[in-house]
């Protein structure tokens, strides 16, 4: 399947369907959107990597900052923080740059490894769109955490890349539909910077929008 210019929708929503289709729908769909400490120190991070025209030349690597995603497959557009071009004999030509060069997609988060898998479907969609503009394979990128310095490893297997397929078809169902999925109440809904506008333990069960407000009204 190929989606259409007007159908692309961000890349960085995956990150957040991963974590829960509620707030994703609620961000992407609906526009609603609160900072809490946690969405303040990440974008502090971004900021130090974040600058599109500083690139960085090293003998085996080059560095491309804040690099703008297409995939017409997924249907996404976004950016990448960093990709890291390293020297190979199976990589793409650079402009003005000597030999071949095989992209390795780097992602910044401000905390440490989750126990779910919302960083590496995000780091994964963005492998597939580069595959998809540079034309080459590639099999695996890594996630720089900030609150513990280091980074992991993220290999793009087939059931990753099947993970993001799939969340990416659901993702553009609900978009198309304008469909906001009910609460589903876990522990980390706490951390959730959208937890007062969600309300996921006040709205248990599943109603129209008119009969919700009707009956906070009454």
């Amino acid at each position: 399947m190929s989606y259409k210019e007007e159908d692309l929708i961000q890349l960085s929503g995956i990150q957040h369907f991963a974590f829960c289709p509620r707030q994703f729908a609620l961000a992407y769909i609906e526009l609603q959107w609160k900072e809490n400490v946690f969405t303040t120190e990440g974008k502090i991070l971004h900021e130090k990597v974040d600058d599109p025209l500083l690139k960085d030349s090293r003998e085996s690597i080059i560095i491309w900052r804040s690099v703008n995603l297409i995939s017409y497959r997924l249907g996404f557009t976004g950016r990448a923080d960093v990709i890291e071009f390293r020297r190979s004999d199976t990589g793409i030509y650079l402009p003005d740059k000597f030999g071949k060069w095989l992209p390795y997609p780097v992602e910044y988060k401000r905390g440490k490894p989750k126990p779910d898998e919302r960083d590496e479907v995000q780091l994964c969609a963005q492998a597939i769109c580069m595959e998809e503009m540079f034309k080459t394979s590639l099999e695996e990128g890594c996630v720089f955490y900030g609150e513990v310095r280091r980074r992991t490893i993220v290999r793009f297997t087939n059931e990753l890349r099947n993970q993001v397929t799939s969340y990416a078809e659901e993702m553009h169902r609900l978009f198309k539909e304008a469909i906001t999925p009910l609460p589903v109440f876990k522990p980390h809904c706490k951390s959730c910077s959208l937890f007062d506008i969600c309300l996921p333990q006040n709205i248990k069960s599943k109603c129209s929008v008119n009969n919700y407000l009707k009956s906070e009204f009454r």
